[in-house]
């Protein structure tokens, strides 16, 4: 027997065999607005001064990831900088369902470059800015994949060899979405898309083609590069944080699934995004001056084929019958990212078949 306290300060005697253990909660969890934390590990989101960048009102599909991506990154970049932030944004999906003439959910100064250009108008504001002598006014570029690796990637790359006082934050979303859902040079390989439909022999986007921007922007020798992901919003926080402190040219590609795109239920982006990190199929790291300087080592290793499984644009690799070459092709993609990165220091790399056998 034992004696339990009652909410009164009175005491009850209950056996301890029939009685229901009591659930203590953690208060460290790291969900969206939880006050229960000391204050230096809230997200910005929990604090009552946050300046909702972008708020309410906006046209988002439901489960956007996009648009989570793009709070949580604009309101860490504003708290840096004490709410001096000038955003250039892109058009695409961001810019589509956050302006609908005449309105807006921007609470910031906010500027619509053409497609292609985000990163050339960014410059252009921070040399403006410069010669004003309000330099502690910053500048944050902002696209899609498409507007970054396709069509503005001839601009993003002047940015970086000029070294310009620029935070680019690509989210990417791997393909254009707000077009119908084609493919871009950040679609994954055998992703279905309205332009690498799963049709023929080989469905679904081709093995061997595409670009990693993150590594290219390191080869460009600027200050910083990350990878983040919505999955780990208090990461994402951190690096928007630690870009903001630095001046020159910084880029961060943020993970955004797309649940139109991707075929997967509104509710699962969270974990879609996670089980990515979890896979290596999206390392997260940060490099400075061309060097990987931190990595973030996968907690819970999952094979590739758990990720696939969860979206529809993959469906093709298991029905009618499972693409047995081509899932293994995908898992050495993932234990390549997984060495490269060094996400789990010490360990040996998932079995994986070599993807000669795709290529040809």
């Amino acid at each position: 027997m034992i004696e339990a306290p009652l909410t009164d300060g009175r005491s009850s005697t209950v056996d301890a065999e029939s009685s229901t253990r009591v659930k203590f909660y953690q208060t460290g969890t790291f969900t969206a607005g939880n006050r229960l934390l000391d204050t230096e590990l809230r997200t910005v989101q929990s604090s009552e001064e946050r300046t909702n960048a972008i708020t309410c009102g906006h046209r988002a599909c439901q489960g956007c990831g996009e648009a989570l991506g793009a709070r949580y990154a604009l309101d860490a970049a504003m708290r840096a900088t004490n709410n001096n932030v000038i955003a250039v944004n892109a058009t695409g999906c961001l810019e589509v369902f956050s302006t609908p003439y005449p309105e807006t959910s921007w609470q910031l100064p906010w500027l619509h470059s053409l497609f292609g250009n985000a990163a050339a108008v960014a410059s252009g504001v921070a040399a403006a800015l410069r010669r004003q002598g309000r330099e502690h006014i910053r500048v944050v570029a902002q696209g899609g994949d498409g507007g970054t690796t396709d069509i503005g990637f001839g601009c993003l790359s002047g940015m970086f060899e000029r070294n310009d006082d620029v935070l680019y934050i690509c989210y990417d979303n791997q393909g254009y979405m707000n077009t119908g859902v084609q493919r871009s040079s950040a679609t994954p390989p055998a992703a279905r898309t309205a332009t690498t439909p799963a049709l023929g022999s080989a469905p679904g986007n081709p093995f061997g083609i595409g670009k990693d921007v993150p590594r290219i922007a390191m080869a460009h020798n600027i200050p910083y590069v990350a990878t983040a992901s919505v999955s780990d919003l208090h990461d994402l926080e951190a690096k928007v944080t630690r870009a903001m402190s630095m001046h020159g040219a910084r880029y961060i590609h943020i993970l955004v699934p797309c649940p139109l795109g991707w075929a997967h239920p509104t509710r699962d982006t969270i974990r879609v995004a996670r089980l990515a990190v979890e896979s290596g199929v999206f390392p997260l790291f940060e490099a400075e001056r061309g060097e990987v300087v931190r990595s973030n080592a996968i907690r819970r290793r999952i094979p590739v084929e758990e990720y696939l499984t969860t979206q529809g644009r993959f469906a093709h690799l298991f029905k009618p019958k499972r693409d047995e070459v081509r899932l293994a092709a995908l898992q050495e993609l993932a234990d390549k990212n997984i060495e490269r990165y060094n996400l789990l220091p010490g360990s040996t790399t998932m079995e994986s078949t070599t993807m000669k056998e795709v290529k040809a």
